[in-house]
């Protein structure tokens, strides 16, 4: 985790990102900037679905896609949405420490034995669900992950500012993630 950036202070935010959507996030949630009246999404949040991670942010500021470990590839189209009909110019990628989807074949039968207590499924039916799609949603390292996944997405939306970031879970605070 020595490549995170602590932001204490807007000094903090990368040059790039001060004074725009992802600057404003920092300081809403970081730096507990007042939260101004929103009418229009300013950018489109891809963040992982755990349940241990809220944003501090204004109404309206932002789209929030939550998906597995913050995995948008079975997303583009909201992702495409945002930007086209919403009008966002930038996204925060936002990965997380202790990352359900990091090492989630060591999961395999607690998944498989989950799908049958609570879902009421056959164990074969689970097991072929979890080893269908476990490896499309599986990820390594939660900032090498979130690193990949911001570099794709830029390839594929030049023109939209994309920032990785991390939460950590145990101060619920975002990092800035260094990229070289």
């Amino acid at each position: 985790m020595n490549r995170l950036i602590a932001v204490t202070n807007k000094e903090d935010i990368f040059p790039e990102y001060q004074g725009a959507p992802i600057g404003r996030l920092l300081e809403y949630h970081n730096l507990n900037s007042p939260l101004d009246s929103i009418s229009k999404a300013q950018l489109l949040v891809g963040m992982c679905m755990d349940n241990r991670k809220h944003l501090r942010i204004p109404d309206n500021f932002a789209y929030i896609i939550r998906s597995g470990g913050a995995n948008l590839r079975y997303s583009e189209f909201k992702v495409s949405y945002a930007i086209a009909v919403g009008g966002v110019s930038s996204i925060a990628l936002i990965g997380h420490n202790q990352c359900g989807m990091v090492n989630l074949m060591s999961r395999r039968e607690q998944f498989i034995q989950g799908l049958v207590d609570q879902a009421g499924w056959e164990k074969e039916w689970a097991e072929e669900h979890f080893m269908h799609f476990a490896p499309m949603f599986e990820i390594g390292n939660e900032v090498d992950f979130v690193l990949s996944e911001a570099k794709r997405l830029r390839l594929r939306y030049p023109r939209v500012q994309i920032a990785p970031l991390m939460y950590l879970v145990e101060d619920n605070r975002l990092y800035l993630v260094r990229e070289s």
